[in-house]
């Protein structure tokens, strides 16, 4: 029996896995999906690693190896356990980075969500964890907000690989591409390779449809031919904004001295409606040189009941006239995404903040057992 994930691979949409713990690297599950499933990449978040440290012991003796260097502080503590984590899926990823020539086989960590409005602080930060990590199948996770535009432009000009996170808006997302290509066009002029600089742009999917989804019940309760269809809807338009972005003369220039395409990547689709298939934002969103990173229950379930088939690209201009059809019922999409952008910013930096909370308390438990 095939496995549908690997059948992805064949139409040139890679598969990345959305968590990253300590347990997944100690019981060898995460190299069983690289060896079996055909995974090349990994995607991480605040909450994730909160979810990951605080129900977990398995922290608990770096932490302790960390408090015998007289490391105290929460942040820095848990930034040392989140690059252990990184560094390990990054090893056990190094020979997909090989096989692929640096296509696939990258490992993400995400600047502080609390800097995402702070474009100084954003480059401050993203130059230390690349440079920490020191390795060169690292993504730095900056959010694509307003003040993140610079920041993303700058760091791929000195070189930083980034994953530009937080992407709800096809404008925003016009934006991120062109900072994307501003910073190596910079970096070519400063006599620097361009051929090795790697970058995603991490659209986000599902949420868009729960929110949207809402709002339109709220509107027109009969409207029920629209439930579902704003975040493919959005997503396609992107796509096709992708497409043409990477084949324009300007980048075709760039192209020709060994840039990379800025691959997009569906985030957060994972289902949140019960009443949609669970496989919805994987089998709807099937597309040449993307990339798909899934929690693991949706890659369970894609595996066991997934259908292959090129999805993408769809018609842009039949995916604009629903976002259209939207507007006319009261739903206005610029609105959704920008309205989500801001609370993705605001539960991230939640988690972060809850998960430094959980650093302190392992600190000062740890301390007192001592």
């Amino acid at each position: 029996m095939s496995n549908p994930l690997l059948e992805l691979k064949k139409l040139g949409q890679s598969v990345w896995l959305d968590y990253l713990s300590r347990q997944i690297l100690k019981t060898g599950f995460l190299a069983r999906l690289i060896d079996e499933d055909g995974l090349t990449g990994v995607t991480s978040n605040p909450t994730i690693f909160q979810n990951a440290i605080s129900g977990s012991a398995d922290y608990d003796p770096s932490i302790k190896g960390l408090l015998k260097k007289n490391m105290a502080d929460p942040k820095e503590i848990f930034l040392s356990l989140a690059i252990e984590d990184v560094l390990e899926a990054a090893k056990l990823l190094g020979p997909v980075y090989e096989s692929t020539g640096g296509l696939d086989g990258y490992v993400s960590i995400e600047v502080s969500p609390d800097l995402a409005y702070d474009t100084g602080a954003t480059i401050e930060e993203a130059r230390r964890l690349f440079s920490w990590a020191g390795q060169p199948n690292i993504f730095v996770k900056v959010p694509g907000t307003r003040q993140g535009l610079p920041a993303i432009q700058q760091l791929i000009a000195e070189g930083i690989n980034v994953n530009v996170t937080l992407l709800f808006s096809v404008d925003r997302y016009k934006e991120v591409i062109n900072a994307y290509i501003s910073g190596l066009e910079k970096r070519l002029q400063a006599g620097k390779p361009i051929d090795r600089v790697a970058s995603v742009a991490s659209f986000f999917v599902s949420r868009v449809d729960t929110l949207a989804d809402k709002l339109l019940s709220m509107r027109y309760k009969e409207a029920k031919s629209l439930f579902g269809k704003a975040a493919v809807a959005n997503a396609v338009v992107a796509y096709g904004v992708y497409k043409n972005a990477f084949a324009d003369k300007r980048f075709l220039e760039l192209k020709n001295k060994g840039a990379r395409i800025q691959r997009i990547l569906w985030a957060s689709t994972s289902t949140k409606n019960p009443e949609y298939s669970d496989i919805k934002y994987v089998e709807e969103l099937i597309a040449p040189d993307s990339v798909n990173t899934m929690p693991e229950e949706t890659i369970n379930a894609f595996r066991d009941h997934g259908k292959v088939r090129a999805a993408l690209p769809g018609e842009p201009a039949e995916a604009e006239k629903t976002l259209k059809d939207f507007k006319s019922a009261g739903v206005d999409i610029d609105e959704v995404t920008s309205r989500l952008e801001a609370e993705g910013v605001g539960k991230f930096s939640e988690s972060f903040r809850a998960v430094l909370d959980t650093m302190a308390e392992k600190r000062n438990t740890l301390l007192t057992r001592k």
